[in-house]
Parts: C-alpha cells; structure tokens; sequence
C-alpha cells in the first residue's frame, strides 16, 4: 500500500530529505530551454521584486522633489502592480494544483 505522507513509498519518487539515495532511479526534472522550472521561477520573482524596487525608488524620488516626473512614476508603480498581481495569480493556480494534486485517490 502506498502511504501519501511517505514520499519514497511512490515508485520513482524521492523525498528532498532522503537525498536521493533510492533504490528507484528518478529522472531528471524537465527543462525548458535548459533551465528548470525552480529556477525560471526564482528569476522572475527576481524580475518581480527589481520591479518594486525601481517603484519604491521612484516614489522616494518623487516625495523628496529629487524629480518631477509624475507620469514616469506612476507607469513604473502600475508596471510593478501588474507584475505583482500576475505573480499572485500564478501562486494561486499553483496552489490549486498542489491541492488537487494532494486530494487525488491513489
């Protein structure tokens, strides 16, 4: 019987912890381009957090009188918004998936 709280009760799966000393060999993971999806994940976050950055900066110039440049501003904090509020949207449906996924009948 196969436990879903035992990772390495799944054949061809490992837990992170076991280090991946199995019995079962696994695959590597898929690629897109040569790059994993953790680390196409993690610059985007990347992107994301350098854009907030460049708002917060911009917001700071503003207040201080260092520039006077309103609508440059604004596109720099909506452009960040835009890219925080899709960043959310792609967790959730993640989150969604690993529900479904952690809900499925072995």
């Amino acid at each position: 019987m196969i436990d879903p709280l035992n990772l390495n009760s799944i054949p061809g799966i490992t837990s992170p912890l076991s280090g991946g000393n199995s019995a079962t060999p696994t695959s590597p993971a898929p690629t897109v381009n040569g790059r994993d999806f953790k680390s196409f994940l993690m610059d985007r976050l990347s992107e994301v957090n350098q854009l907030q950055k460049q708002a917060d900066e911009g917001v700071r110039r503003l207040m201080t009188g260092q520039t006077d440049h309103v609508a440059e501003v604004l596109g720099t904090v909506k452009k960040a918004e835009i890219a925080f509020s899709l960043l959310m949207e792609i967790r959730n449906k993640l989150m969604d998936a690993y529900t479904e996924i952690r809900q499925m009948r072995v």
